[in-house]
């Protein structure tokens, strides 16, 4: 009876392999005392190695008609087809790039909308502090903590914005212009690796105090005018020189 392997057909014993004869067999055959069986069981060995030998065979050709491998049509050229699960998932990264795609454009249209439109803008190193109101102890000196943080402040309107970085949709803190009563210089201090940085606060009638500073003397100066003529406030505040 013929065996079946997938697609492919196979005739017992149709194939054989000639293997080289051993010293035994050629033993068995010089020697008139040798029994029939031997010759039997080196067949049988034979016969196995064939049938596993071309089990691998009917399986490689089974697996290169598995459907969702390339295929050629008849105008020569390589198709592929998919199953429904890949279809799925080539939808749903192509809609994760479009999701991708809008934030990175909406990204885009909002730096764009405030290099345009805002007062001022630009990187500072910020670290915010809380006033101690009428009654209230006079907070810790922490003065030397060194907690500054890199933000990007915006002086878009009536409000001073906050943002982690420039590429943000939405700002990390805000203030309103008419909540500030005091803009002033604050005393220059050393950064390590970064050299003499130039300072100046912002206090809101809330008691909150922002700190804002640069390596640019130039750039604190800029902030500090734009923020008293926004503010309408004074500029009779002494710059205090020194660390």
């Amino acid at each position: 009876m013929d065996d079946g392997f997938g697609k492919i057909k196979v005739i017992p014993d149709h194939f054989q392999v000639s293997t080289p004869p051993s010293e035994d067999s050629l033993q068995n055959r010089s020697s008139p005392d040798s029994q029939p069986s031997t010759g039997n069981s080196s067949r049988s060995r034979s016969s196995l190695w064939s049938r596993r030998k071309l089990r691998r065979a009917a399986f490689m050709l089974n697996l290169f008609s598995l459907r969702g491998l390339p295929w050629s049509g008849a105008d020569g050229q390589e198709k592929v087809q998919l199953t429904a699960a890949e279809l799925e998932s080539l939808r749903s990264q192509l809609a994760d790039i479009e999701e991708r795609e809008a934030h990175l454009k909406a990204q885009l249209e909002h730096i764009d909308e405030i290099l345009r439109s805002a007062r001022l803008s630009g990187y500072l190193y910020i670290r915010s502090r809380w006033t101690a109101l009428p009654g209230e102890p006079a907070p810790i000196d922490d003065i030397d903590v060194d907690d500054w943080l890199p933000r990007f402040v915006v002086l878009h309107g009536q409000c001073i914005f906050f943002y982690l970085c420039s590429t943000d949709l939405s700002p990390q803190d805000s203030t309103l212009l008419s909540d500030v009563v005091e803009v002033g210089p604050l005393p220059n201090f050393i950064r390590e690796d970064e050299g003499t940085q130039y300072s100046f606060y912002i206090l809101t009638r809330q008691g909150l105090r922002y700190e804002c500073s640069h390596v640019s003397e130039v750039q604190v100066d800029t902030w500090l005018s734009a923020l008293r003529t926004d503010c309408k406030l004074g500029s009779d505040v002494e710059v205090p020189n020194g660390s």
